[in-house]
């Protein structure tokens, strides 16, 4: 008898996937806002001795985790500090405990709990809450975006002149060398550039009207994962290089007129490489 491939899980409902995600996302955000210690201090380092970790990163993703194995336990799940499992369901949360853990460091307001729930390599669900903020962003695919429960739309488009542009800095010296001089020739083809400091929080921000557009090199999966559904959710585009989906080695977001512009731009500046 011939092996029969065996059916794939049935995706989950959406309502369900997100009401996890929003629950995981209040909680680790409450742990963060109410329990930094006044003495918060670098617990680890990863790329390089200014990419930081503190305990709470780890305090926070090991909340998320057990949460969504409680949950949810046939679902896998990918974390920035190392949490990863496999699971049986085909859904997979990406977990972002602390985007922006260098302005958390600093008792900054622009940092963010980021879960997105994938299936079939496609985010359903993402969930962005900024707790110093009072913001919750919240998608769910096909459904829009929705910030603090009310619909997020981007801005109209702006000439290339006029638009309020959002990057990001990699913490390897070389990168970041290579990163301020793409931004040199990009600011005098805009209206400014802006750097906030964690990913998930500028995207949202592009969904929200608040930037007309926004691109980083050197991204990872929980870095974006919830962000990036929310900026399309909220009517915006994005994208890597030309024809390729946001990844580590681009990611560019923005309102749909000044997309393919900024998009082209980047990339002849070279903002995807050394």
């Amino acid at each position: 008898m011939t092996d029969q491939p065996r059916p794939e899980p049935a995706a989950p409902p959406l309502d369900e996937l997100l009401a996890v995600a929003l629950e995981a996302a209040r909680r680790a955000g409450e742990l963060l806002r109410d329990r930094r210690p006044a003495d918060l201090g670098v617990a680890a380092t990863k790329s390089s001795a200014i990419d930081v970790v503190t305990e709470m990163d780890f305090a926070a993703e090991k909340l998320i985790t057990g949460f969504l194995a409680e949950r949810r336990p046939a679902d896998g799940i990918l974390g920035e500090e190392g949490a990863s499992r496999p699971g049986t369901s085909g859904v997979r949360w990406v977990v972002d405990p602390i985007d922006g853990t260098v302005n958390y460091l600093y008792g900054r307001p622009d940092w963010s709990v980021s879960i997105a729930a994938e299936y079939a390599g496609e985010a359903l669900a993402g969930v962005v809450a900024a707790p110093m903020r009072g913001e919750t962003y919240h998608a769910v695919r096909g459904g829009g975006a929705f910030v603090n429960g009310a619909p997020a739309h981007c801005r109209p488009t702006p000439p290339m002149d006029q638009a309020l542009v959002s990057t990001g800095f990699n913490y390897v010296q070389g990168v970041r060398v290579h990163q301020a001089e793409v931004a040199r020739q990009l600011i005098p083809r805009v209206r400014d550039i802006r750097r906030g400091g964690s990913a998930a929080i500028d995207l949202c921000d592009v969904a929200c009207g608040r930037l007309d557009g926004y691109y980083e090199r050197g991204l990872h999966p929980w870095d974006l994962a919830a962000g990036d559904l929310i900026a399309r959710e909220g009517g915006a585009l994005t994208g890597s290089r030309p024809g390729g989906k946001p990844d580590g080695d681009l990611t560019v977001a923005a309102v749909p007129g000044l997309f393919e512009p900024l998009q082209r731009l980047l990339d002849e500046l070279g903002a995807w490489h050394n």
